[in-house]
């Protein structure tokens, strides 16, 4: 029996574009891992890592018009949109190059030995290793910065740890694009090639989490898929670390005070928000507090208008637009909920933004309104219109962990109560904004993209520099002859590096 073709799918139309390669075999995925897992050594040489992850930064800017040109095609998120998110894909591997020379992430902690403490301390040496191979899963909604060339990928190669990646099917060719740059860019560098190895279909990705060989996992995508990846993780026979991420509400506050202050600009702003990118980011406001009364109102009116003159959109492929008409259709049917812009089809291939509105005392407790409180992944968002702040609190209660959080305040005057409706978003999400939005996130150094689940399977992040500490696993040498020791651990520190020693920075 042959493999299944894996076929590049144009969005805006539903047509075949091209036969892009063939579904990996189980055998396929083995020699995959294999070939991983026998070049790990490949990458201990920091400099070197650095150098590739760089090089594959320049690669991908010289080959952007080709990989914007394909992404386009399989994506329908546009030039404009992609020629940004190369940017960043690019800048997230130099950022991760700057890490790995600067040695921060290997944690360095040493003790010298010390009779005089109950009990004595022997000599020890503290730092982080890489685990071993990773898989990786693309994202779709990112075909760059979370796909192939990605955040997971970089922070893997980073850590000093091979990927294999299992490319998502919404843009087969621009994975395999992009995975060609980045062999090109280990084969440049003296790096063997299979650092970087990719891998197709639904049954590769099944087979490449079971694999022995494979010591780590990065998801992003759906609850469903990335709870049925976590769960295989952790059945193997040895358990592995599995970072997926799977959805999030990302659920905003609108206190009275805010609402009074500048309804407009606010409802706008939350309009723009909530239909960026055909509502495909994972950090799209899916869930909005708004106070009943006339500031409420305004407020309701300005995101009325601003998402009534946002024009129709092509999602990333049809069978993410038959699940968001679906989803929808589904929320829109409850009791008492109102559709003052009704989100659903606007063509054969494209949806209309829209929002829902249902009374916030229909949600602080079990029922057939649950559905509101979950991820509907295109453009929609739902408004609560609340009357006290217990119903809030409720409301905030009965919410699941989230990417984000954001709190709509007062920014002139007294705002009585936003530290406690703080504290109260604070233990749902990773990152609590206050008087922005919570699309756009930052590659800085103190990012933070996860949080409790189901946002995240893990406390981690996968933006940022911190990423890199997921494909690490710390050890310490006891009472080792200086000789023995890695050089980053040796008493003279001749590699410079950062460390702490006997308590202090050193």
């Amino acid at each position: 029996m042959s493999a299944a073709p894996v076929w590049s799918v144009d969005p805006r139309s539903g047509n075949p574009r091209e036969q892009v390669a063939v579904e990996a075999t189980a055998e396929d995925v083995d020699r995959a891992v294999r070939a991983a897992h026998s070049v790990r050594d490949a990458l201990g040489d920091r400099t070197a890592r650095a150098a590739f992850l760089r090089t594959a930064a320049e690669l991908l800017e010289e080959s952007g018009a080709h990989i914007i040109e394909a992404a386009d095609a399989e994506t329908a998120l546009g030039p404009a949109r992609l020629t940004g998110e190369l940017a960043r894909t690019a800048a997230q591997l130099r950022a991760f190059a700057e890490v790995v020379e600067e040695g921060g992430f290997l944690d360095i902690r040493i003790d010298h030995e010390d009779g005089s403490r109950t009990p004595p301390w022997p000599d020890l040496r503290r730092w982080k290793v890489p685990l071993g191979v990773v898989a990786v899963y693309a994202a779709s909604n990112f075909p760059l910065a979370f796909s192939v060339p990605g955040g997971d990928t970089a922070s893997a190669l980073a850590a000093g740890c091979p990927a294999v990646v299992k490319a998502h099917p919404g843009h087969p060719a621009t994975s395999e694009l992009c995975a060609s740059v980045l062999r090109r860019a280990a084969a440049r560098t003296g790096l063997p090639e299979d650092v970087v190895t990719l891998v197709h279909g639904f049954g590769a990705g099944v087979e490449l989490i079971r694999h022995p060989l494979v010591s780590a996992a990065g998801f992003t995508g759906s609850v469903r898929g990335g709870r049925a990846l976590f769960d295989a993780a952790a059945a193997r026979p040895v358990p592995i670390p599995f970072h997926g991420e799977l959805g999030s509400l990302n659920p905003v506050v609108v206190t009275e005070a805010a609402a009074a202050e500048r309804a407009a600009e606010i409802g706008a702003g939350l309009g723009a928000s909530m239909t960026l990118g055909t509502g495909q980011f994972c950090t799209k406001p899916g869930f909005v507090l708004v106070p009943a009364g006339g500031a409420g109102d305004q407020l309701v009116k300005a995101l009325t208008e601003t998402v009534s003159s946002t024009g129709s959109g092509v999602m990333l492929d049809h069978r993410m637009r038959d699940a968001f008409l679906a989803g929808v259709r589904e929320r829109s049917a409850l009791p008492g909920v109102e559709a003052p812009v009704a989100p659903g089809a606007a063509g054969e291939h494209t949806v209309s933004a829209g929002f829902l509105m249902v009374s916030a005392d229909r949600l602080t407790a079990e029922g057939p309104h649950d559905a509101l409180l979950e991820e509907c992944f295109g453009p929609v968002t739902v408004i609560a219109r609340y009357g006290t702040r217990d119903e809030v609190a409720a409301v905030l209660a009965r919410l699941p962990g989230n990417l984000t959080a954001t709190l709509r305040t007062a920014t002139e005057g007294e705002d009585p109560g936003a530290a406690g409706l703080l504290a109260a978003l604070t233990p749902l999400a990773g990152r609590i904004l206050v008087n922005g939005w919570p699309t756009g996130v930052a590659v800085a150094p103190a990012q933070h993209h996860g949080g409790p689940y189901p946002a995240t399977t893990s406390p981690t992040t996968s933006v940022g520099a911190t990423a890199i500490e997921r494909w690490l696993r710390p050890v310490t040498y006891q009472n080792t002859p200086d000789a023995l020791l890695p050089p980053e651990l040796r008493e003279a520190n001749p590699l410079r590096l950062p460390r702490r020693v006997d308590g202090l920075r050193g």
